[in-house]
């Protein structure tokens, strides 16, 4: 550990330590008060020495984003071939740790912009997709009741934790416009994607495309309504 100008001891610098410190920042006082600067401040380097680990304040989220998705993935594959419904609650608990425990930073997992546009928050990394999808198919779901599944889950789990988060204190909105820093993997350019890497969302991605939001808000709407109508009949 060597030590700053005024002789402070200065960490290491590595990607890890930057994407984690960055991930603290938020957590104590939300992604719109992150940036360059600041986050050099605290790890008392100058900004320009993160610049050799990160591209930029866009890498920096999309870098706080994985490190968040990073349970996610062990427990979906850890689940995946327990019974659907299991799986499905086990998955459902999963996103909601990361909610309750990171309330500032969890409308980064919902609103910045996913790897392929046509997947949903909060699970729309592409392996997180592809090992959900795969699970259901694996316990008997066809192509559209997986994707079907998929969708109706990301609707419950993104309105349910964001309200959880917006209760603690998180701002709900994306944090700007993604910048182009150069050499920042920005993750709405779809064009040069591959997916050979998950079958299931390369296979089904024509139906991971489609915009269904209007039916799914109706049987959303009337799946609460009966479930109202069963409570005020007993």
């Amino acid at each position: 550990m060597s030590k700053g100008a005024d002789g402070t001891a200065v960490p290491k610098l590595s990607r890890e330590l930057i994407i984690r410190s960055a991930l603290e920042m938020i957590d104590r006082s939300g992604a719109q008060g992150l940036s360059m600067r600041s986050l050099g401040q605290q790890l008392n380097v100058e900004a320009m020495s993160l610049y050799r680990h990160v591209h930029g304040k866009e890498d920096l989220l999309e870098g706080v984003v994985a490190l968040l998705m990073t349970d996610l993935t062990a427990t979906l594959e850890k689940e995946a071939g327990e019974h659907w419904k299991p799986f499905l609650q086990a998955v459902a608990h999963a996103v909601r740790r990361i909610a309750t425990e990171h309330p500032l930073a969890f409308p980064l997992v919902a609103t910045r912009h996913p790897a392929a546009p046509w997947l949903r928050p909060p699970l729309r990394s592409i392996d997180v997709v592809n090992t959900f999808l795969s699970a259901l198919i694996d316990q008997g779901f066809t192509d559209k009741q997986a994707v079907n599944a998929y969708r109706s889950f990301s609707s419950f789990l993104l309105g349910q934790l964001l309200l959880e988060s917006a209760v603690r204190g998180a701002q709900t909105g994306p944090v700007e416009e993604p910048l182009d820093e150069g050499d920042a993997d920005l993750p709405h350019r779809d064009g040069n994607m591959t997916l050979d890497d998950a079958p299931e969302v390369k296979r089904l991605r024509p139906l991971l495309s489609e915009d269904r939001s209007k039916e799914e808000f109706e049987v959303s709407l009337e799946a609460l309504l009966d479930r109202l109508d069963r409570e005020l009949s007993q």
